[in-house]
């Protein structure tokens, strides 16, 4: 769920294998499209281990961080665009098979994510700062039309 459960992962060897890690509720809703750069490094080492290494995640990466195969901004989102409706990371699970083809611009899983019900979406912790932020999460428009509360809101 968080870059931290990942670098958690993998410094205990979790992830020392043919690997795409999903990292979602970072969107622009959830964390308001964290940025997935400290992903590169522990990911990248897997890589230089020999092994098949990919990204998914609903959150933003920087170009510089471009060793790593990535499917970034994935939409709708884990936690959906506030009409209650779940993007498809949030039904996904440990274990399930996902393939991600750069060449094909293809990410495509084999689960049956119809049969799902979505994982329940982490809480903010009240007293972050977060709560100030909260009304422009709740009403950005989508990550490709720019992530933005204003420019939603002017219809732009």
């Amino acid at each position: 769920e968080t870059q931290e459960a990942v670098n958690e992962a993998f410094e205990a060897g979790e992830l020392d294998r043919d690997v795409v890690v999903v990292v979602r509720f970072q969107g622009r809703r959830a964390k308001g499209m964290r940025e997935g750069q400290g992903l590169t490094p522990p990911l990248g080492v897997l890589q230089d281990r020999g092994f098949k290494v990919a990204l998914v995640t609903d959150g933003r990466m920087s170009g510089a961080s471009g060793k790593v195969p990535a499917a970034i901004h994935v939409t709708p989102e884990a936690l959906g665009a506030g009409n209650g409706e779940r993007g498809p990371l949030a039904l996904l699970r440990d274990g399930d098979v996902i393939r991600l083809c750069a060449k094909d611009g293809a990410l495509e899983t084999t689960a049956d994510l119809a049969a799902r019900d979505p994982v329940p979406a982490p809480t903010d912790k009240m007293g972050m700062g977060r709560e100030l932020f909260a009304m422009f999460r709740h009403h950005a428009c989508g990550a490709e039309q720019g992530g933005s509360a204003m420019l939603a809101e002017a219809g732009l």
